[in-house]
Order: structure tokens, then C-alpha cells, then sequence
């Protein structure tokens, strides 16, 4: 059922962008009375799910659900229409247009996904705020969940973060995206300021490593499971108890228990427990490995909030207010993916390990179809799609972007000939990249 949810939330953010990205496109080829002859939903392969022809332009949904096209009359595209070039060029068709209107006609889908990107933010901060953990509410700091990170940066559980490159997070979530594409860290330890290097290779070791993310709130310890075959099962725990000490030594956060816990290794010790609000204790032995066999309860940042553990700040934003804000958000979005991207193609970062597919984005909206969550992710989606069409790879419209500027530039059009063997070698490369993205559910 989770896979049906989110699979669900991602062929639906895809279909309303491909809609509008194809639209943009659409409506400035009319714009500039230039002829359309198909307009579709997904690919179309042999058959489509459903046609119809209004106008000069066939309306359909194909079978293929990996994006959409519109196809434009004498344009040499995916569709590879030689046949058509091949004619005198007419009035109405794309190649009979001055270079200008074809480059509008190009940048269409971009510039809608660029500005639905930026009103879904705004109008999203218009309706239910901006809700964050700041730094200061860490009063602890942090919980390492991964070895990776205090191996390799020397990162460690109950340490402040204080600056990031030099510039101090403005939130949690912004804490946990910098480090990613930072070179230094500067952390508070026993009242001390340390100084951390954070190695090119970062974010390969973390996928090398594959356990999950770097850092988290520090949680306090209630059991959110009881695993068989350990110490704990017949012990009298019950899920919901509240772990809160080892013969009265304060357990105060999750991270510490397994260290209290190493204190009593095979000795049989009394865990002192919250249940309903009532002090008890368990009596057990610990185990020389030091596991007991209970596992705490998962706390999303949300989950903090409700508890009173953290206090959430809320940024409310009126109309005139929220149009700014999105902007900004949208524009620190791309800033970041543009980073991500860098990172991507510099093989010495190993970044490139972590390409992700539909599994991947999928993933991202959850496993509750949330409106807040579907639109931001859809947002998002939203910009990562105007960046990567933007890039001039050929079959991509950044590629007729390229060859369309070459031409105001020169004044000469390229030649067709080249630009039909470009528009295939870019379909192979995209499709060699798409294949090697989809397989991120093995890699994962």
C-alpha cells in the first residue's frame, strides 16, 4: 500500500508538470501562429490510451507515463520527422519562424516550470506558513546516527553546530542540506570551539556506508519496539515505555544508553522506566554485547513539536508577504540543485552514486498522501525540470536552445543534417542516463 501511495503522488505531480511544461510550449507556438500537431501526456509507442483531434492538433495520453511532448510542424525534434523537412518549409511551420520566436517557443516549457515552481512555494507558505527547528532549540546538540560522519569528519554525538563554511544555519533542515556542500564546520564541544575538515568524498562514503543520515535531534528514549530473540522480549517492556535510567543513572536521550548500558555489561540491572506517567523499574541482565533488544520509537521533526520535546518556529505569511518568500525559496532550491549537480559530475566526490529514479523521488513524498508535503515536493520537481531541460544537451530543449543561439550569433542555421545526428546522439545519452538512474532501488 505505501508503494501504491507514493507511486501515486509522483505519477500525479508528473502528469500536472508535464501538462504545463508542454504547455508552455504549446502556447507560445500559437502565440507566434505556429502549427501544433500533437499535444500529449506520457509516450505514445504504437498506441495511445486516448486521442482526439481538435483543430490541427491531435489531444492524447499515451501508455509510456516518462514525460510528454508536444510536436511542433518543421522542427527536427524526438519524433525524427524527415519526411517533413525534407518539403518546402510553409509559413506555419517552426523552421519558417524568425530565430527570436523560435527561441521563445523553446524556452516555453522552462519559463512555466520556473514560475510554477515559484507559486506553488508561495502560495504553500501562504496557506499553512514556514514551520522549522532553529539550531538554537539543539540545547544538547546533535545525535551522529551515522559512524560514517564521526570517522570521517570526527563529528560527534552532543556536539553544536555553529557555522557551516563560515555562515551559521539558519535552520535544522538548511543544517542538514550545507554540510553537504561545505569544506569546513565549526562546532561547539565541553564549551570549546573545534574546527572540522569535511573531505571531498563525503557524500560517497555515506552511500558506501548506506545508513542513513548524518545527524538528527536528539530524541529521548521511548520504545517504539521489542525484538524476539533478545534479552528484552520476556522482560515486561511494553512499547510507549520511557527509558529514563539504568540503575539510576539519568538516561536522558536515546544515544546514551547503549554507553550506560556498557557500564553494567553481564551484570543484572534495574531499568528504570516512565509508563503512563507512573516510576518503575525492569529487571534484566546485560548482554556482553551490550543489546538488549529494544528499539526506540521513530520521531519525525513533526513528532518532536507535538511531544514538547522542540519547539517548532512558525513563519506565517500574508499575501503580499508570501510571493517574496516563494521566490526566495524557489531560488535557494535551484541554487542547491545546481550544487548537487556540480557535485554530480565530479567523479572525485562520488556524488554521482546517489542519482536517483522515480524509486528515489517516489520516496520523497512518503507514505501519507499529504497535501503540504505533495506540493512542496511537487514544487521542487517543478524547478529540477526547467534545470536539467535547461542543460544544452541535444534532445533536451536547452539543445535547441544551444543551436538556436548559434544561429542569432552567426546568422547561419546549423546544418540539418548534424542537428538530426545531435538530436539522436542525445536521446541515446539521455536514455543511458535515465537507465543508470532507475537502478538506484539496487544501489540503495
Amino acid at each position: 500500500m505505501d508503494y501504491i501511495i507514493q507511486g501515486g503522488q509522483l505519477l500525479l505531480s508528473i502528469s500536472i508538470l508535464v501538462v504545463l511544461h508542454e504547455g508552455g510550449h504549446f502556447f507560445a507556438a500559437k502565440l507566434f501562429k505556429t502549427k501544433v500537431e500533437s499535444f500529449y501526456l506520457f509516450f505514445n509507442p504504437w498506441f495511445s490510451v486516448w486521442k482526439k483531434k481538435i483543430g490541427e492538433t491531435e489531444y492524447g495520453i499515451g501508455w509510456l507515463p516518462l514525460g510528454g511532448y508536444v510536436k511542433i510542424a518543421g522542427m527536427i525534434d524526438e519524433s525524427m520527422d524527415k519526411e517533413q523537412m525534407k518539403k518546402p518549409a510553409e509559413p506555419w511551420e517552426f523552421r519558417s519562424k524568425p530565430t527570436w520566436q523560435r527561441l521563445i517557443i523553446m524556452l516555453g516549457g522552462i519559463i512555466v516550470n520556473v514560475i510554477v515552481g515559484f507559486l506553488i512555494y508561495s502560495f504553500v507558505l501562504m496557506a499553512y506558513g514556514d514551520k522549522y527547528l532553529a539550531p538554537s532549540e539543539l540545547k544538547d546538540g546533535i545525535w551522529c546516527t551515522n559512524e560514517a560522519v564521526t570517522n570521517e569528519i570526527g563529528l560527534q554525538t552532543g556536539d553544536k553546530i555553529i557555522t557551516i563554511n563560515g555562515i551559521a544555519p539558519a535552520t535544522f533542515t538548511a543544517m542538514q542540506e550545507e554540510i553537504f556542500y561545505a569544506q569546513t564546520l565549526t562546532v561547539e564541544r565541553d564549551g570549546k570551539e573545534l574546527k572540522l575538515d569535511i573531505p571531498e568524498n563525503l557524500i560517497e562514503t555515506l552511500i558506501d556506508n548506506r545508513t542513513g543520515p548524518m545527524f538528527m535531534p536528539r530524541i529521548p528514549f521511548v520504545i517504539g519496539g521489542i525484538r524476539e530473540g533478545y534479552v528484552a522480549e520476556n522482560a515486561g517492556f511494553e512499547e510507549q515505555d520511557k527509558i529514563v535510567g539504568i540503575n539510576n543513572v539519568e538516561i536522558k536521550y536515546y544515544d546514551q544508553f547503549k554507553s550506560v548500558a556498557t557500564q553494567f555489561s553481564t551484570q543484572q540491572v534495574e531499568v528504570n522506566i516512565m509508563r503512563d506517567g507512573k516510576a518503575m523499574n525492569i529487571s534484566l541482565t546485560i548482554p556482553d554485547s551490550n543489546i538488549v533488544g529494544i528499539a526506540p520509537f521513530g520521531y519525525s521533526i513533526s513528532d518532536l513539536d507535538k511531544a514538547g520535546l522542540y519547539n517548532l518556529e512558525t513563519q506565517e505569511y500574508s499575501f503580499g508577504e508570501a510571493f517574496p518568500a516563494g521566490y526566495n525559496k524557489a531560488e535557494e532550491k535551484i541554487v542547491n540543485y545546481y550544487k548537487q549537480f556540480k557535485m554530480m559530475l565530479n567523479p572525485s566526490t562520488g556524488a554521482y552514486k546517489g542519482m536517483g529514479g522515480f524509486v528515489s523521488i517516489s520516496r520523497m513524498f512518503g507514505t501519507e498522501w499529504n497535501w503540504q508535503n505533495f506540493w512542496e515536493k511537487t514544487g521542487w520537481i517543478s524547478l529540477v525540470l526547467a534545470f536539467m531541460n535547461l542543460l544544452p544537451i541535444p534532445a533536451l530543449d536547452g539543445g535547441h536552445v544551444m543551436f538556436l543561439l548559434y544561429e542569432m550569433i552567426t546568422r547561419r542555421k546549423p546544418n540539418e543534417k548534424a542537428m538530426e545526428y545531435a538530436q539522436m546522439a542525445g536521446m541515446i545519452l539521455l536514455l543511458a542516463f535515465m537507465v543508470y538512474a532507475n537502478t538506484d532501488f539496487l544501489r540503495l
